[in-house]
């Protein structure tokens, strides 16, 4: 079992940065595939981006592609992603999200999420 505890969050303005963090427990981080997603307020959880578990591949959201970069460190059981550029509708609660043969965008099939971070850009 894999637990995971994002970090980072917070208020910013429009075309600033923020760079959350993912920890995750246990001695088999290496092995999970890894993703981000977001839900903003009344609207439905979405895909922002994942990582394969060695680092090599990488998906992003078309909304976010150019702006957000994921990254991973096995070492130090955590996950990042740089979000630059942020716009208002970035605003939602990231989840981190983890699973064991899948690293796409549909949320049903990870195993393991965090309880989220809330990120807030005024424009």
């Amino acid at each position: 079992q894999v637990q995971l505890v994002e970090s980072g969050g917070g208020l910013v303005q429009a075309g600033g940065s923020l760079r959350l963090s993912c920890a995750a427990s246990g001695r088999t981080f290496s092995t999970y595939y890894m993703a981000w997603f977001r839900q903003a307020p009344g609207k439905e959880r979405e895909f922002v981006t994942s990582i394969s578990w060695s680092g090599d591949n990488t998906l992003y959201a078309d909304s976010v592609k150019g702006r957000f970069t994921i990254s991973r460190d096995n070492a130090k059981n955590t996950m990042y992603v740089q979000m630059n550029s942020l716009k208002p509708e970035d605003t939602a609660v990231y989840y981190c999200a983890a699973a064991r043969t899948y690293y796409g965008s549909n949320y049903h099939a990870y195993d393991y999420w965090g309880q989220g971070t809330q990120v807030t850009v005024s424009s």
